[in-house]
């Protein structure tokens, strides 16, 4: 059990300024039925900016009215550790106190089935240590996926994990790419070239992306380590509208929410080589390396302007 209050895993949701994000992300969330049992815990970063101030207490006044969990923590900080540390510290903090924990951000709209799932799922393959992730996430893919699968790796939309995976994680972005590119993985690790994820390594490491994700990733991957996929999506991004970290406008990511609840039964703890040909094709034709060089050049504008 996650711990002795409560059968359910703790929820932790990481917030900042965006009062419409969030309030959609509370919204879908209560609407799961074990959302009244389970305990949810939110930090609210500081503000950056100044003028961030008013937006950061509009947050935080809808926090304080906030009910529908078996309880409700919120955890303001005074200053601002931005998201990726935010995240990092708020984990390791949790996981410090419960054996797991799911995790979600203020853009994150979930299916009423999504805690289901990731509770079922969190207690399934509690003992098995080749799993290191459990996503609510799945991209909108041609073809049937099955009910499950596992990915080698790990992932960051709406995702639980255990304190024994991520104990795994490694800080040093450059020590990650270092290891990819010594043992040889690179292109595996990149969708065999379709995503961008090596040079997401580098870009970390030179400060010119701040991503606690691709660190996971890489972490859980060079670990050997699978993610398991529900094969219809339980969790929507509504915050690639330009309002967040690291997200720049698009739908090419948006599908459907579940309408049905996902079964977690006996499948094979293995790597699925055909559902990662269907994220390679994805990928190929969603072409997140053009996204990526779009961010790049939003981001360099953005930080001349400040500077």
């Amino acid at each position: 059990m996650s711990d002795n209050r409560s059968s359910l895993s703790p929820i932790i949701l990481f917030v900042y300024k965006r009062f419409e994000h969030t309030q959609k992300t509370l919204a879908a969330l209560q609407l799961n039925p074990e959302a009244k049992d389970s305990d949810l815990i939110i930090y609210s970063d500081g503000a950056k900016q100044p003028h961030d101030e008013a937006s950061i207490n509009k947050v935080r006044g809808l926090l304080n009215l906030l009910n529908g969990f078996r309880s409700v923590t919120i955890i303001r900080r005074e200053t601002n550790l931005g998201l990726a540390a935010s995240i990092i510290s708020g984990v390791t903090e949790q996981l410090a106190i419960h054996n797991r924990v799911i995790v979600l951000e203020d853009d994150l709209v979930t299916s009423p089935y999504f805690l289901s799932y990731m509770n079922q799922a969190l207690e399934y393959y509690a003992q098995n240590d080749r799993v290191a992730c459990i996503h609510g996430y799945c991209y909108p893919l041609k073809e049937e996926a099955p009910e499950t699968f596992f990915i080698r790796g790990a992932d960051c939309w709406g995702w639980g994990t255990w304190k024994r995976a991520w104990d795994l994680f490694e800080h040093d972005s450059l020590k990650l790419y270092k290891e990819l590119k010594r043992r040889k993985l690179s292109y595996n690790f990149d969708f065999e070239g379709t995503y961008p994820y090596t040079k997401m390594l580098l870009d970390h490491h030179s400060g010119k992306v701040n991503s606690w994700a691709i660190r996971w990733l890489a972490s859980a991957y060079l670990n050997n380590r699978l993610t398991l996929y529900p094969g219809k999506s339980l969790v929507t991004n509504i915050g690639n509208d330009n309002s967040g970290t690291h997200c720049i406008q698009s739908s090419v990511y948006t599908g459907l929410l579940s309408q049905h609840p996902i079964k977690v039964e006996a499948i094979p703890v293995e790597h699925s080589e055909r559902m990662f040909r269907q994220f390679k094709l994805f990928f190929k034709e969603a072409k997140p390396f053009l996204l990526w060089r779009i961010w790049r050049k939003i981001f360099r504008k953005i930080k001349v302007y400040k500077e």
